[in-house]
């Protein structure tokens, strides 16, 4: 059987049918779908306003069926991140939230790549203490998705910055507290680049991407068994491990 064939066999059927439809929902592809869209809106790919690519684009792009994007769709319309006009498709949003939007100065150097992490590591083990504390089932749900989208790029030996972005930013969803998921959104394009530079760094002989794929798995371990400290603990090591691959274990002087 066909890998599209065989998708669409285990959650829908390719037609658009109301029973196809019901058995998509019940479907982690559903929610890998969903929180690509979600980081996609949330990273800015897709402004307010802008029309979402249709149902027959996004089912060949992310290689499932119809009934998979249409409950996709519907639970961003359901949070209110899209909404849809008849016969003209679905369309993003604008959120009250991007108003007056976080904004940082862009990345210019190589020390403004440290310096990112020195930020990152001043929240994001704190985004970590809360999720553990307060995620609710969709929140871990979001969380889990996004690692199995990295568990399957590193089998394909591959690093896949969106679904290490869409990882972190679950975590931050998790913690209930807007003001770090508002930060988070802001440092997409900073992030972005910390992640591209760490990912040519675990390619190579001795490929690091399978450690660092655990470090990501223990990391949400600790947070679905609420073991708050711990995750803190261990997001402040992956932030430190990553920095410490990317620089070789040196840091640059930032004094003034």
């Amino acid at each position: 059987m066909a890998d599209r064939d065989m998708l669409d066999h285990i959650s829908g059927t390719p037609d658009g049918t109301d029973a196809g439809a019901e058995r998509a929902h019940r479907t982690p592809l559903v929610q890998r779908v969903y929180q690509l869209l979600l980081t996609k809106i949330s990273r800015g790919d897709y402004q307010p306003d802008e029309k979402l690519p249709g149902e027959h684009e996004l089912a060949s792009q992310y290689l499932v069926s119809r009934p998979i994007i249409r409950e996709a769709l519907r639970r961003l319309r359901d949070e209110g991140l899209i909404y849809s006009r008849q016969g003209a498709g679905s369309f993003v949003k604008v959120r009250v939230e991007e108003a007056r939007p976080v904004g940082y100065s862009p990345v210019e150097t190589i020390a403004d790549i440290q310096r990112c992490y020195e930020f990152r590591l001043s929240i994001e083990p704190d985004n970590a203490y809360f999720a553990a504390l307060r995620w609710n089932a969709s929140a871990l749900a979001a969380i889990s998705a996004a690692l199995d989208l990295m568990r399957d790029a590193t089998q394909a030996h591959r690093h896949r910055e969106d679904a290490d972005f869409a990882f972190h930013c679950a975590i931050a969803q998790a913690s209930n507290n807007h003001y770090y998921i508002s930060s988070m959104q802001a440092l997409k394009d900073h992030i972005a680049v910390g992640m591209k530079f760490h990912g040519v760094s675990l390619m190579g002989p001795n490929s690091g991407l399978a450690g660092v794929f655990r470090e990501h798995q223990s990391l949400f371990d600790a947070i679905r068994q609420r073991e708050a400290e711990t995750a803190r603990t261990l997001m402040r090591r992956h932030l430190e491990g990553s920095r410490d691959r990317i620089f070789e274990g040196r840091t640059l002087d930032l004094s003034l």
